[in-house]
């Protein structure tokens, strides 16, 4: 922890509300925003009985989430049946449904009730490294409930950092962000760059680093994943080394039975950075593949992870593999 807080910095990404959000343009985000309110206070089998019936709905669609779902899974795991990948397919979007209709109560609720709400195992890891006077940033899978981990230790004191893509919809974008930083901490934006982001987790910050996302074959290395090869980035080697930092590896899980955070911290990743870019990206990759293994309807298959190819093709034009 800094021995002087100060979240401000002129180069952390921070959108402001403009008069303009009153605009009739912006009139159907609000109205998003306003239903959003109250209905994320709904009982928790209602959201789960309405998401489940989303996701038939999107299950049925021959595009779409679904759909590059099953293309990721296929490619991923060639040998598993299509009863088993429909399965998961249905858990991950009822999940994805049940938290989104959630979401807001993360910046509605107290502290209190987050703290209430999330089981953290392994915050020894954490705790440990931060005592021993260790720089750390945490890597973060795409996972349903990603932010969660962040804001509970924002909440408790703990400053943090992480880095954002920006949407379309600058009224969603300031919500976005006002959420994130309901507890304090730094948001820096991609297109700005690494080096702010270095710059605060050296100056104390623990880094909250989510970098499993294609980012194109020119900024990645290709290395294996489950079955096949992916485009990865190669980064958290270079940031380690740039702010000496322990890489945390985590997990988050939403339940939806419970409607509680279930948060997974593992011992900072051994031997780490490798000797090569692709060493260093496949030791992500092999983390994230073990925490799929049992967990798999918490990932984001609905993300485009495999759509940077060697060959140059585009696999999400077909249900499966070839």
């Amino acid at each position: 922890m800094t021995k002087s807080r100060n979240d401000f910095d002129p180069k952390a990404y921070n959108p402001k509300f403009k008069r303009e959000f009153l605009a009739p343009k912006y009139w159907t985000t609000w109205l998003g925003i306003l239903f959003a309110i109250p209905f994320s206070f709904a009982p928790l089998s209602l959201h789960r009985w309405l998401a489940s019936r989303a996701t038939k709905k999107i299950m049925a669609k021959t595009r779409g989430q679904a759909h590059r779902a099953r293309v990721n899974l296929s490619y991923c795991y060639p040998g598993m049946s299509e009863v088993k990948k429909e399965s998961i397919v249905a858990k991950m979007l009822t999940t994805a449904g049940t938290y989104l209709m959630r979401f807001p109560q993360l910046t509605l609720r107290s502290r209190t009730w987050l703290s209430n709400n999330t089981t953290v195992n392994g915050l020894e890891h954490f705790t440990q490294a931060k005592q021993d006077n260790h720089n750390v940033i945490f890597l973060v899978p795409h996972t349903w409930s990603v932010d969660v981990f962040a804001m509970l230790l924002a909440s408790q004191g703990h400053p943090m950092c992480t880095m954002v893509k920006s949407q379309k919809n600058e009224l969603s974008e300031w919500a976005m962000s006002t959420q994130r930083k309901h507890y304090g901490g730094r948001l820096y934006e991609r297109s700005g760059g690494i080096k702010p982001f270095i710059k605060a987790v050296n100056d104390g910050y623990t880094g909250y680093f989510l970098p499993d996302q294609d980012h194109g074959p020119k900024k990645s290395v290709f290395v294996d994943f489950c079955a096949t090869t992916k485009a990865t980035l190669p980064v958290m080697g270079f940031l380690a080394k740039a702010t000496k930092s322990k890489i945390i590896p985590l997990w988050t899980e939403y339940n939806v039975d419970t409607g509680q955070f279930e948060i997974d911290v593992y011992p900072a990743l051994s031997d780490f950075p490798k000797n090569t870019p692709e060493g260093d990206a496949l030791a992500m990759n092999q983390f994230i593949e073990t925490c799929c293994e049992n967990k798999p309807e918490q990932y984001m298959w609905n993300l485009k992870l495999l759509l940077s190819q060697q060959d140059g093709s585009y696999i999400y034009n077909s249900l499966m593999r070839d």
